[in-house]
């Protein structure tokens, strides 16, 4: 009777531990979710940011990686530089502050292509002529796959006269490479080994 009610105890013992064991498994295998659970919802809170809309109101935006808009910043760049630069009014002063804008968005071989046009009275007959130039971009085409980044612009430049103007065709060329964002490069990159391809007329009308 009395090894029996010790058999007895000990089954009981050893359920007591068993017990014992699997909840704490189970404590362990919950709190690990939970700390799992708490990890990820804490990444998904830091990729919202809230902005006060004029100190009315909250709005929540999303934060993403700066990567992503890398093309879509790269063309603007671009095609930036090629409004400033190509860009010209018959005034001395609009030419050079557009010029200084867009060398912000260059290297030197940008100021070589504007020193060879200078040297040339390009400016200066822009100036005595009255004349009005503008561009307009058709396509920035950019490979992102390899770096330094190449990029070829396809434009059309309008040279306006009082008797006509002259539609010209324009392609060019370039190295762009990542550079420090400022309030005068806010995207972030830098032109290099810019270089005309082609820039030929295409029509002339009559005004």
């Amino acid at each position: 009777m009395e090894f029996k009610t010790l058999r007895n105890i000990e089954n009981s013992f050893r359920q007591i531990r068993l017990y014992a064991i699997v909840f704490s498994l189970l404590c362990a295998a919950v709190t690990g979710y939970a700390l799992w659970r708490s990890y990820s919802f804490a990444e998904q809170q830091r990729q919202k940011v809230y902005v006060l809309d004029n100190g009315k109101s909250l709005m929540l935006a999303l934060a993403q990686d700066a990567s992503i808009n890398r093309p879509v910043e790269g063309r603007e760049h671009v095609r930036r530089f090629h409004e400033l630069f190509f860009t010209l009014a018959p005034d001395k002063n609009a030419i050079e502050n557009n010029m200084k804008r867009a060398f912000n968005l260059a290297d030197k071989s940008a100021f070589d292509y504007y020193k060879d046009l200078s040297e040339k009275g390009y400016y200066n007959r822009i100036i005595s002529g009255n004349v009005q130039q503008r561009i307009e971009i058709d396509s920035v085409v950019c490979n992102f796959e390899i770096y330094p980044y190449t990029a070829r612009t396809y434009a059309r430049q309008f040279i306006i006269r009082s008797s006509n103007v002259t539609k010209r065709s324009l392609v060019t060329t370039c190295l762009l490479l990542n550079s420090v964002r400022s309030d005068s490069n806010p995207q972030g990159f830098n032109i290099e080994k810019f270089g005309v391809a082609e820039n030929r007329d295409i029509e002339i009308i009559e005004r």
